[in-house]
């Protein structure tokens, strides 16, 4: 059985998560997109593990991530209500934060719009149902040279 929790967006973190405010209780949490993968945006061990394993400089990576934080930014507004829906029993990750597909107030889901553009790429490392439509959108976005993939082959 899924949950659905109706919050209002009170601040974008990077390409793949937000900070929200529950919309019953007005607690603040964050929130990071189920099956999705933004590049990171400052110089972590993250960012030191994709730069070994795609042979790419970080500078690089981490403008890749501000193109797909603006991305994001442009999709969503700050004070927006929209719905997290979340899978039964995969309600957090493993930094604690609520996992959950992003429903906008226009009914669209922003994980899928991050994919099918091009600004996200599949997040296997969490369990998501939509995961298959994902890896099939990505391919579609890559072939196309949507989003970063205008820029670079991989990310």
């Amino acid at each position: 059985m899924r949950r659905n929790i109706i919050l209002n967006i009170k601040k974008v973190v990077d390409g793949d998560g937000i900070i929200a405010e529950d919309f019953l209780t007005k607690k603040e949490f964050e929130v990071r997109l189920y099956g999705i993968d933004a590049p990171e945006m400052k110089y972590c061990d993250k960012i030191k593990k994709d730069e070994k394993e795609l042979q790419m400089p970080a500078a690089l990576l981490i403008k890749l991530g501000y193109l797909s934080f603006e991305f994001f930014k442009s999709n969503i507004t700050i004070g927006e209500k929209c719905t997290l829906v979340q899978e039964e029993n995969n309600h957090f990750d493993k930094y604690g934060r609520s996992l959950g597909y992003l429903i906008l107030s226009n009914g669209s889901s922003l994980n899928e719009i991050m994919i099918k553009k091009g600004y996200a790429k599949p997040y296997d490392a969490v369990f998501c149902e939509n995961l298959p439509l994902y890896q099939k959108w990505n391919l579609s976005a890559k072939k196309s040279s949507k989003g970063l993939y205008k820029i670079v082959d991989n990310f």
